[in-house]
């Protein structure tokens, strides 16, 4: 089944441009777009789309907010990739704090965009380990520091869930750390998985934040 792709941007040449790239890849396809991210939770609703593509910045209602909306109101709700001009931006570490997926830049080149959605749908990789890090670091704040250390010490994260952890936030993939701990990747995918729900987190990106945010992970 190929992954299904709803695009939403205020700018119609930015949605031609994401509908072009993507619909030239066997194994996705765009089911639909919208201008802004008020008109998101309807189309979810009927589309179901696996991965929304969310501009951060719109002019009714921003994809932080739409974020907040989808994940609050959809059931099974899909995996977020937001979109954004600037890298080093405040708006899109709060995206992914509100629970987006990932990040894309809008001047990525076609290979990075199709890498960028594959990645999300999957869930197995964290996207642009070394932003997010970055991100945590300029934009991180004393409230969701403390948060985030209250989280981590309820966790009680095993010695081998913390070692995940930490390769989690390196960007590794379930196959990368099951090599590098040297067992299944099924074992390793059992860890993750209670990683997560120890920190009751939607996906790796919001336990990596949480790792950060909580001094758990250096961010150097």
């Amino acid at each position: 089944m190929p992954v299904t792709v709803l695009l939403v941007d205020d700018e119609p040449l930015v949605r031609a441009g994401l509908r072009a790239v993507l619909e030239a890849q066997p194994d996705i396809e765009v089911v639909g777009e919208a201008a802004d991210g008020a008109a998101v939770i309807p189309l979810v609703r009927q589309l179901r789309p696996d991965v929304v593509a969310m501009d951060v910045r719109m002019p009714l209602l921003d994809g932080i907010e739409a974020t907040r909306a989808v994940l609050r109101t959809v059931d099974d709700p899909p995996k977020i990739l937001v979109i954004t001009t600037f890298e080093n931006d405040e708006y899109v570490y709060e995206a992914l704090r509100a629970g987006a997926d990932g990040f894309l830049l809008k001047r990525a080149r076609p290979t990075e965009i199709v890498h960028a959605v594959r990645l999300v749908a999957e869930g197995e990789s964290l996207l642009f380990p070394a932003s997010v890090r970055q991100l945590a670091v300029e934009y991180g704040d004393d409230d969701g520091n403390r948060a985030a250390r209250a989280v981590m010490e309820r966790a009680q994260l095993t010695e081998r869930e913390a070692e995940v952890l930490r390769l989690m936030a390196r960007g590794l993939s379930n196959a990368e750390i099951a090599g590098r701990l040297i067992v299944g990747t099924e074992t390793v995918k059992s860890h993750v998985s209670a990683v997560l729900a120890k920190l009751g987190a939607r996906d790796r990106t919001q336990a990596v934040i949480a790792a950060y945010e909580s001094g758990f992970v250096a961010p150097g």
